[in-house]
């Protein structure tokens, strides 16, 4: 199966092969504590831009040599503003900021979650009004997360209700319970319930 998000890194890693654009791909997963908070967010999106442009990979070293050359870290703050540094640089190719499963970036009841701050960094980035981003953002329609992108989308799409969406999600599941050595010793019935409960529970993602 295919996601999404997955075809829309594909079309614009095209582009980026092209010399046509910038790509940037964070996916955040709670399992990995480097993708669940803003500062992991912006360390990778700095790293991955250093390798696309040499205007890039110079504003970053900018900021590494502040740093007594990596011996010091740097702080959100300044990782933040580098990164709004290198979305400033002129004559370079428009940079796409893929952030997936943004729902997975926890939101516990501190003042300033984590997922919070990324909504924060988010809004602060569209605020800035940099010419040259384009962000997309994929995640569970979570009541604090459509707060704040609400009012900001330029375009949104939702798949949840999308019948082919959810029928591929169904073929995968299937093919997952019926191929696997585990649960095909399981009887029909079973599995059936298995496969009915994940359809169910994936709501559309």
């Amino acid at each position: 199966m295919i996601s999404a998000s997955s075809k829309i890194v594909e079309d614009i890693d095209t582009l980026r092969k092209q010399g046509l654009a910038s790509l940037v791909f964070f996916y955040h997963d709670f399992r990995e504590s480097q993708k669940r908070d803003v500062r992991g967010l912006l360390s990778s999106a700095l790293f991955q831009l250093c390798g696309q442009s040499n205007a890039y990979y110079d504003t970053l070293s900018i900021l590494y040599s502040r740093h007594l050359d990596g011996a010091q870290s740097a702080s959100n703050k300044e990782l933040f503003r580098c990164l709004k540094d290198i979305l400033r640089l002129p004559t370079q190719a428009p940079v796409f900021l893929i952030l997936d499963a943004l729902d997975e970036c926890p939101n516990t009841s501190a003042i300033q979650s984590s997922r919070k701050k990324v909504l924060m960094l988010v809004e602060e980035l569209i605020d800035s009004k940099l010419p040259n981003l384009r962000i997309c953002v994929t995640s569970r329609l979570e009541t604090d997360i459509k707060a704040v992108l609400g009012p900001l989308t330029f375009r949104g799409i939702s798949l949840h209700d999308e019948r082919g969406q959810l029928e591929e999600i169904e073929d995968y599941i299937k093919f997952v319970v019926n191929t696997s050595r585990e649960m095909r010793r399981w009887r029909q019935e079973h599995r059936e319930l298995v496969i009915d409960v994940l359809t169910e529970k994936a709501d559309g993602m």
